[in-house]
């Protein structure tokens, strides 16, 4: 089976070939960050517009370079939730109206169950049972994930996503849009044990996270360092040190739980801040410890793309699964309500 995979959730338009037979045959992305760096986030009304935009010339883009016409396409995914609505009334609209005209199925995939399964894509593929820690700009889950659609939430963040946390504590100390990248970046510089941020959440039972306070602490070291005139370029690197540490330490703590709690031995991350370099090694050395592995997709799938899309919506479209005509999106959707393959 053929099928076309659309992601439109957020900033980034992503379209795919995914070939149940032959893998991944294509796939283009475009990012919308050079278009909201200057307002400091995504902007809703823009992202939307922005979608219509670049659509058809990535589709007409990966057809080219998969050496496909429209009638070998056998259905189409698209991403219906979560995200921001206008953006997903894109994708979603796109979809249905070329299943319409082409005369194949259209379902709609949860974007978060697209990054749950980007590392199929790789040539070693984690195995059913293991679990999932899926940190993104909007969410941070730990997932037990028995099968595609048998997914049960171990915990999750009571407040910021860690991706969200990221943003906002680049954005409080001077750093452009996106923050993850650039904390990163500075914190390859930073002066170690020259600050100490918290654990949230680490000194109690539980797999629930909370990034505000951590966010807030950081917010008050910034403030403190610049009021006794120490606030230049080594200050910003040392507290983006500080501040990934304290978020790549907490996600390994809850994973190390989340592995002894289930029994299992295998974890995969994914989200956008799965392409941290800082977390992976740290989850990679627990791993060791386990005697377990850990798997994630290539960085350019961590992100928003629509290969993730393709493969999520061939393996329920060869189910049987399908959506009818109707245009409908999920702003807010748990995985939880998904129905197994």
């Amino acid at each position: 089976m053929l099928v076309l995979g659309l992601e439109t959730s957020c900033d980034e338009t992503g379209v795919a070939l995914y070939d149940s037979e032959r893998g991944l045959l294509a796939d283009a992305l475009f990012s919308q960050i050079d278009l909201h760096r200057v307002y400091g986030g995504v902007v809703p009304e823009l992202a939307s517009r922005d979608h219509v935009k670049r659509m058809l010339p990535l589709l007409r883009q990966v057809l080219a370079e998969a050496d496909r016409k429209p009638e070998d396409i056998d259905g189409i995914a698209y991403t219906a939730g979560p995200g921001l609505v206008g953006a997903l009334l894109v994708g979603a609209s796109c979809a249905q109206a070329l299943a319409f005209a082409w005369g194949v199925p259209a379902l709609g995939v949860h974007h978060m169950e697209g990054h749950l399964l980007a590392p199929m894509l790789e040539e070693q593929p984690p195995q059913f049972p293991f679990v999932a820690l899926l940190v993104s700009g909007g969410h941070t889950q730990l997932v037990r994930v028995d099968g595609i659609g048998r997914y049960a939430l171990l915990g999750e963040s009571v407040d910021d996503a860690a991706g969200e946390a990221f943003d906002k504590t680049a954005k409080l100390i001077g750093l452009g849009y996106p923050g993850g990248p650039e904390i990163a970046r500075l914190a390859q510089t930073g002066t170690p044990g020259r600050f100490t941020f918290p654990r949230p959440m680490t000194d109690r039972p539980g797999l629930d996270f909370s990034f505000s306070g951590l966010k807030t602490f950081a917010l008050n070291t910034w403030q403190q360092c610049r009021n006794a005139g120490d606030d230049g370029e080594q200050t910003r690197c040392d507290i983006a040190l500080a501040f990934e540490q304290a978020v790549v330490e907490t996600l390994t703590i809850k994973c190390r739980r989340a592995l002894k709690q289930t029994g299992l031995k295998r974890l995969v991350i994914a989200g956008g801040v799965s392409a941290n370099q800082s977390l992976r090694q740290s989850l990679g050395k627990m791993l060791g410890e386990f005697k377990g592995d850990v798997f994630y997709a290539r960085p350019r799938f961590c992100t928003d793309n629509g290969a993730m899309i393709a493969y999520a919506g061939c393996q329920r479209l060869l189910a049987g699964q399908q959506d009818g005509p109707a245009i409908a999106v999920q702003p807010r959707w748990s995985m939880e309500q998904l129905s197994a393959v």
